[in-house]
């Protein structure tokens, strides 16, 4: 008899370990370099799990976010896991375009007394689609200085979407490029409803003039590892303009 407690409790065990293992984590967050992370959540786009990275930097001065949690249920938690992680708050985020991986958050961290940010392109197109929007707007390309670190907002141009911007740290090298620029091994832009196909390549040949020989460059919803991510995008982007070029016609 306490042979059979034993193996069914050790059974039971066993089914706990495996379905762990096999349920992904909500929340995951990754050592980028220095005082830099890059955390992702996971939403479902077409039946299938997407992974949606953002990225914060720990300052002297508290905790700088670039995007909110894609996952609604991850707002909190992930507010959580920096204070236990680094004993420090939020206290600012930048959102780098409209649509929901990026702004689902803004209301819920303005509500913490966290400053969000998005550029006032950004805010129109938010309230046009009933979108999150950030309490602070900025009008132009904006430097920002928080702790010992800098850093600046800029808008290249249409491509993902009409408002997308990045964030380029000069100093450390390290361009947040979001949605605008895919991973080496997508083998397309991944979602045109709202991009501007056309302008696409320039757009990525401007962030690629302003943000010179970057050491790591942190997108959306790709492996972030792999630094030939823009030059890769952009070839993308020039064979979907041909694609897009209207042929003349015979008169």
């Amino acid at each position: 008899m306490m042979r059979t407690i034993t193996v069914t409790i050790a059974f039971l065990f066993s089914l706990a370990s495996i379905f762990g293992q096999a349920e992904k984590a909500k929340l995951k967050i990754s050592h980028l370099t220095g005082d830099f992370y890059v955390y992702t959540t996971y939403n479902t786009y077409e039946e299938s799990q997407v992974p949606a990275n953002g990225m914060y930097l720990v300052t002297d001065n508290g905790v700088f976010m670039f995007d909110t949690p894609w996952d609604t249920t991850q707002f909190q938690p992930l507010l959580d896991s920096i204070q236990l992680k680094h004993n420090k708050n939020v206290v600012g985020c930048i959102a780098t375009h409209w649509h929901s991986d990026k702004t689902a958050g803004l209301e819920y961290y303005r509500q913490q007394g966290i400053k969000t940010y998005t550029t006032v392109l950004t805010d129109e197109w938010s309230k046009k689609n009933n979108e999150k929007r950030a309490e602070f707007l900025m009008a132009k390309d904006t430097s920002f200085n928080v702790g010992q670190y800098s850093f600046e907002t800029y808008y290249p141009g249409e491509g993902h979407t009409a408002d997308n911007i990045v964030i380029w740290f000069k100093k450390e090298k390290i361009l947040y490029g979001g949605c605008l620029i895919k991973g080496v091994d997508d083998e397309n832009l991944g979602y045109l409803g709202d991009a501007n196909v056309t302008e696409y390549a320039s757009t990525l040949k401007k962030v690629q003039n302003k943000c010179r020989k970057p050491k790591f460059i942190v997108i959306a919803h790709s492996d972030w590892k792999n630094k030939n991510s823009l030059k890769h995008s952009l070839m993308m982007a020039k064979e979907l303009k041909k694609k897009n070029a209207v042929t003349p016609s015979k008169s």
